[in-house]
Protein backbone atom coordinates (compact mmCIF):
# COMPACT_ATOMS: atom_id res chain seq x y z
CA UNK A 1 0.00 0.00 0.00
CA UNK A 2 1.02 3.43 -0.89
CA UNK A 3 1.72 5.87 2.16
CA UNK A 4 -1.59 7.51 3.27
CA UNK A 5 0.13 10.94 2.35
CA UNK A 6 -0.23 10.11 -1.28
CA UNK A 7 -3.56 10.55 -1.47
CA UNK A 8 -5.72 12.98 -1.47
CA UNK A 9 -8.51 12.82 1.11
CA UNK A 10 -8.57 9.25 4.09
CA UNK A 11 -11.52 8.03 1.96
CA UNK A 12 -9.51 6.95 -1.15
CA UNK A 13 -6.87 5.83 1.16
CA UNK A 14 -9.25 3.34 2.57
CA UNK A 15 -10.76 2.36 -0.74
CA UNK A 16 -7.45 1.27 -2.25
CA UNK A 17 -6.76 -0.74 1.25
CA UNK A 18 -10.47 -2.77 0.91
CA UNK A 19 -9.39 -3.15 -2.85
CA UNK A 20 -6.57 -4.78 -1.74
CA UNK A 21 -7.68 -6.49 1.31
CA UNK A 22 -10.21 -8.25 -0.99
CA UNK A 23 -7.62 -9.09 -3.62
CA UNK A 24 -5.89 -11.03 -0.20
CA UNK A 25 -8.67 -13.07 -0.44
CA UNK A 26 -8.84 -15.01 -3.31
CA UNK A 27 -5.43 -16.56 -1.83
CA UNK A 28 -5.46 -20.45 -1.62
CA UNK A 29 -5.19 -20.30 1.70
CA UNK A 30 -8.12 -18.29 2.07
CA UNK A 31 -11.28 -18.67 -0.36
CA UNK A 32 -8.74 -20.25 -3.25
CA UNK A 33 -9.92 -17.85 -6.30
CA UNK A 34 -9.31 -19.25 -9.33
CA UNK A 35 -7.01 -17.07 -11.48
CA UNK A 36 -5.51 -14.93 -8.40
CA UNK A 37 -2.30 -16.42 -9.15
CA UNK A 38 0.37 -15.88 -11.83
CA UNK A 39 -2.09 -14.26 -14.27
CA UNK A 40 -1.18 -11.95 -16.59
CA UNK A 41 -2.15 -8.42 -16.16
CA UNK A 42 -4.92 -7.43 -19.07
CA UNK A 43 -6.30 -11.25 -19.26
CA UNK A 44 -9.29 -12.22 -18.73
CA UNK A 45 -8.76 -13.37 -15.22
CA UNK A 46 -7.13 -10.38 -14.61
CA UNK A 47 -9.82 -8.20 -15.24
CA UNK A 48 -12.29 -10.49 -13.37
CA UNK A 49 -10.66 -10.52 -10.51
CA UNK A 50 -9.53 -6.68 -10.40
CA UNK A 51 -13.96 -6.28 -10.85
CA UNK A 52 -13.91 -8.72 -7.68
CA UNK A 53 -11.75 -6.67 -5.68
CA UNK A 54 -13.26 -3.40 -6.50
CA UNK A 55 -17.03 -4.45 -6.03
CA UNK A 56 -15.37 -5.73 -2.38
CA UNK A 57 -13.92 -2.92 -2.06
CA UNK A 58 -17.37 -0.51 -2.82
CA UNK A 59 -18.92 -2.85 -0.58
CA UNK A 60 -16.67 -2.32 2.42
CA UNK A 61 -16.62 1.31 1.66
CA UNK A 62 -20.77 1.44 2.31
CA UNK A 63 -20.64 -1.14 5.09
CA UNK A 64 -18.10 1.43 6.72
CA UNK A 65 -19.95 4.43 6.28
CA UNK A 66 -17.63 6.35 3.07
CA UNK A 67 -19.24 4.89 0.14
CA UNK A 68 -20.62 8.24 -0.74
CA UNK A 69 -17.00 9.73 -1.18
CA UNK A 70 -15.30 6.83 -2.53
CA UNK A 71 -18.43 6.10 -5.47
CA UNK A 72 -17.60 7.65 -8.34
CA UNK A 73 -13.85 6.57 -8.54
CA UNK A 74 -15.60 2.98 -7.42
CA UNK A 75 -18.03 3.29 -10.38
CA UNK A 76 -15.76 4.20 -13.26
CA UNK A 77 -13.38 1.44 -12.48
CA UNK A 78 -16.08 -1.11 -12.11
CA UNK A 79 -17.09 0.33 -15.23
CA UNK A 80 -14.06 -0.15 -16.74
CA UNK A 81 -13.72 -3.77 -16.16
CA UNK A 82 -16.93 -4.38 -16.75
CA UNK A 83 -16.30 -3.24 -20.76
CA UNK A 84 -13.66 -5.44 -21.12
CA UNK A 85 -15.78 -8.19 -19.97
CA UNK A 86 -18.81 -7.58 -21.93
CA UNK A 87 -19.51 -10.82 -23.72
CA UNK A 88 -20.24 -12.37 -20.31
CA UNK A 89 -23.57 -11.88 -19.25
CA UNK A 90 -23.53 -13.46 -15.46
CA UNK A 91 -20.08 -11.96 -15.02
CA UNK A 92 -21.75 -9.00 -12.82
CA UNK A 93 -24.10 -11.65 -11.16
CA UNK A 94 -21.28 -13.87 -10.39
CA UNK A 95 -18.27 -11.30 -9.62
CA UNK A 96 -21.02 -10.07 -6.94
CA UNK A 97 -21.03 -13.23 -5.48
CA UNK A 98 -17.30 -13.47 -5.22
CA UNK A 99 -16.73 -10.04 -3.97
CA UNK A 100 -19.52 -10.48 -1.05
CA UNK A 101 -17.68 -13.65 -0.04
CA UNK A 102 -14.62 -11.50 0.55
CA UNK A 103 -16.20 -8.95 2.00
CA UNK A 104 -17.62 -11.99 4.60
CA UNK A 105 -14.08 -13.21 5.29
CA UNK A 106 -12.70 -9.71 5.85
CA UNK A 107 -15.36 -9.16 8.36
CA UNK A 108 -15.58 -12.56 9.80
CA UNK A 109 -12.80 -11.79 12.36
CA UNK A 110 -14.78 -8.61 13.48
CA UNK A 111 -18.21 -9.98 14.13
CA UNK A 112 -16.85 -12.92 15.84
CA UNK A 113 -15.52 -10.45 18.15
CA UNK A 114 -18.97 -8.39 18.32
CA UNK A 115 -20.83 -11.35 18.81
CA UNK A 116 -18.19 -12.34 22.33
CA UNK A 117 -18.55 -8.95 23.47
Amino acid sequence: MPKRHTFDCEEEYYSTLFHEMSHSTGAKKRLNRPGTEHISFGSEAYSKEELIAEMGAAFLCAQSGIGHATLKNSSAYIRSWLERLKSDKKLIVQAAQKAQKAVDYILKPAQTQEKAA
